[in-house]
């Protein structure tokens, strides 16, 4: 497995992962499946401040990790939301936990202060991942989304990293 920064074209890959949890997993309350093009403008928008990385093996992508803003307001600045999303099939196979450890490595060395990871209950591997980094439980939001027909609840993991 190797572990890089984005690179143009990366877009078709993560768009296929991430359509996957879309369209069959609570994971995220997105509804509605985004184009490559649809991704790539959200990749450019994040990589101006945030890294976002990719793990392939033998030339495919098996998953990635980033961080955006968790706020936009000023005094926010040093507080991310990080995620991490792996190819389905490819999951329990440690692909979660070399992507994360690069990110918060290059989130420290920005400056970041504290990551913050938003977690739709219940979702057992994103937690053993979160808090095998050291990510704390902060906070627990009851039926926030709708999806699927049920409500869905989320948590806040925070670490600080400096």
């Amino acid at each position: 497995m190797h572990v890089r920064p984005f690179f143009a074209g990366d877009e078709h890959g993560i768009a296929e992962i991430y359509n996957h949890y879309i369209m069959h997993t609570a994971v995220t309350f997105e509804e509605t499946p985004l184009t490559a093009a649809q991704m790539r403008e959200r990749i450019d928008s994040y990589v101006q401040h945030h890294p976002w990385l990719v793990c392939e093996r033998d030339g495919l992508i098996v998953g990635y990790s980033y961080a955006h803003h968790f706020h936009h307001r000023a005094a926010y600045r040093h507080t991310t939301e990080v995620t991490v999303y792996v190819r389905q099939g490819y999951e329990r196979r440690g692909i979660g936990k070399t992507l994360y450890a690069p990110l918060l490595d290059r989130l420290t060395r920005q400056g970041c202060h504290v990551a913050l990871a938003a977690i739709a209950l219940p979702n057992e591997g994103s937690v053993g991942l979160h808090e095998a980094f050291g990510f704390q439980k902060v906070a627990h939001l009851t039926e926030v989304g709708r999806k699927f027909e049920r409500w869905i609840d989320i948590g806040y993991w925070q670490k600080l990293l400096s």
